[in-house]
């Protein structure tokens, strides 16, 4: 389904505040209320728009510990290895990367503690040959 520039403006705002009424999305975008309603639903039906989901603040995920983990898998277990890095409730992204590493996998979670138990489960995976990890110190911004 091709999507035009009021879309891409759309998707933008939606990103940002999925809550936002559609009135003030509407005067943002110079458009009445029923087309945005009208442009969402087309949006949602043709599935670029998959679902809503809950954003934290920012001092919540500020006061996380995250580090990204790239990943090593043996030969022709990479789907083994994906499910069952699922299983693992913090780890918040999973990506298939080209490189010396298959996977690069986003942890969040309190302590460092808990970090370091997370890298030590992940390494014990059947199919995972090597970890490396890294502790985010800052996000300078996020998208």
């Amino acid at each position: 389904m091709p999507i035009d520039e009021k879309d891409l403006k759309l998707l933008e705002l939606l990103k940002n505040n999925a809550r936002e009424p559609t009135s003030s999305i509407a005067r943002k975008l110079g458009v009445s209320r029923s087309t945005i309603q009208s442009r969402i639903e087309r949006l949602e039906r043709s599935g670029i728009i998959n679902g809503y989901t809950l954003r934290m603040s920012d001092e919540y995920e500020r006061s996380r510990i995250k580090a990204h983990v790239m990943i090593s898998v043996a030969p022709k277990l990479s789907s083994r290895v994906a499910h069952s890095l699922q299983a693992v409730t913090e780890l918040t992204a999973l990506y298939a990367v080209s490189g010396p590493y298959d996977l690069i996998a986003v942890l969040s979670s309190e302590t460092t503690e808990r970090i370091d138990a997370l890298l030590d489960e992940i390494g014990a995976l059947p199919g995972i040959r090597k970890t490396t990890s890294s502790i985010i110190l800052s996000t300078k911004f996020s998208r």
